[in-house]
């Protein structure tokens, strides 16, 4: 057994680190060069479309919701820190994505959209955030187009996960499929279920 005080403990210690550190970057290389559109095109992002990925981050959605919609479409990426929609601009220009329209949330749940102007509402990684997640069901319901994409990742919710299906259904949507996907959380990849919701046409309730 190596003592991990012992010269050679302490650099066992550094490479392991440097095994890690390589690895988590490796992981988010490879979902945003190519994994990443891959998982939202499987999800049901299809080219051409308006996408709104609602409490974006770093971008680790909206960079590949931005390859999958290609030119022709657009992504909406909303945060309430300014900090991080600053490094997704960098980001997308390093990337030489111009179809990226970063949006800085007000602080209230408002989507400063038009009503039925979106394709897709990505909430992923987010709900948690959230203390009055009616109001953003309610929210996405309004600008997404009639049978429209609303998909969830209730990371970090995993127990409230039918109480989350039961307030999205409230809201006029309907569950069109539950699939268990390996996808990108922080920065290593990990398994968990996508919920893809569908907008109802007809009057809501």
């Amino acid at each position: 057994m190596v003592d991990p005080n012992s010269r050679k403990g302490q650099l066992s210690s550094r490479k392991l680190g440097s095994y890690v550190i390589k690895n988590m970057e490796t992981d988010i290389e490879r979902w945003l060069k190519e994994d990443g559109e891959l998982f939202l095109r499987e999800i049901g992002i299809k080219k051409g479309q308006i996408v709104l990925d609602f409490g974006c981050g770093v971008g680790n959605y909206t960079i590949p919701a931005a390859k999958a919609v290609g030119k022709g479409g657009k992504v909406y990426a909303i945060d309430k820190d300014g900090g991080v929609l600053d490094n997704l601009r960098q980001k997308a220009e390093s990337e030489g994505l111009k179809n990226i329209e970063p949006m800085k949330a007000s602080g209230e749940l408002k989507i400063g959209l038009k009503d039925e102007s979106v394709d897709a509402v990505l909430l992923y990684d987010v709900l948690h955030y959230i203390d009055e997640r009616r109001k953003i069901f309610d929210e996405a319901y309004r600008v997404l187009k009639a049978g429209a994409l609303l998909s969830v990742y209730p990371k970090h919710l995993e127990s409230e996960e039918d109480v989350i299906r039961k307030e999205v259904e409230e809201a006029n949507f309907y569950l069109e499929r539950k699939t268990l996907k390996k996808l990108l959380h922080d920065s290593s990849y990990n398994k968990g279920y996508i919920l893809n919701f569908r907008k109802n046409e007809g009057a809501k309730k």
